[in-house]
């Protein structure tokens, strides 16, 4: 992608918008309406700054990074009044995956807290280096190891026998 056009970002946005999208799906632990807002959120940071992103080499980088941070944001300025609800809308049916474990590893997810939610899913989602998401989350690479294991361990508590069901289930 080289160049900050309109018509580069509008090109932008319809060809990596689906892969934001599912980062941001997993961010807000399967919420896709919350998701639609992030990513809308995130492509309104992007679109003034433009012309200086359409001309980097890794446009795309920037974005997810930017996707990552105003979810952080949202988390920290989220209002004391809002509250979770045990209600789950209605998902459209997947033909691809399993929907029981995906469902599952995402009702996981909500109950972390949201800096560990975003470690998870960098690391092991979207399968990306310590030093990757130490970079995007401003944290040492250090803290990104013990931030990832312990959300791990967090996520095996809340998971608690419903995991090695779902496994076995699978063979």
């Amino acid at each position: 992608m080289a160049g900050g056009s309109d018509a580069d970002f509008r090109e932008f946005a319809a060809t990596h918008s689906r892969r934001l999208f599912r980062t941001a799906c997993l961010l807000t632990s399967g919420d896709w309406h919350g998701a639609e807002d992030l990513l809308q959120e995130t492509l309104g940071k992007l679109y003034p700054k433009w012309r200086r992103i359409g001309r980097m080499e890794w446009p795309f980088a920037y974005a997810h990074t930017t996707l990552v941070r105003t979810y952080l944001e949202q988390q920290r300025r989220k209002s004391s009044t809002e509250r979770a609800t045990d209600n789950v809308p209605e998902r459209a049916a997947r033909p691809t995956g399993d929907p029981e474990l995906r469902l599952t590893l995402l009702d996981g997810l909500a109950e972390l807290a949201p800096g560990d939610r975003a470690v998870l899913v960098l690391r092991y989602w979207e399968d990306r280096s310590v030093e990757q998401v130490a970079e995007m989350l401003h944290l040492s690479a250090g803290a990104v190891r013990v931030r990832s294991h312990r959300a791990l361990d967090r996520l095996r508590a809340v998971l608690g026998d419903q995991l090695p069901d779902l496994a076995l289930d699978r063979r």
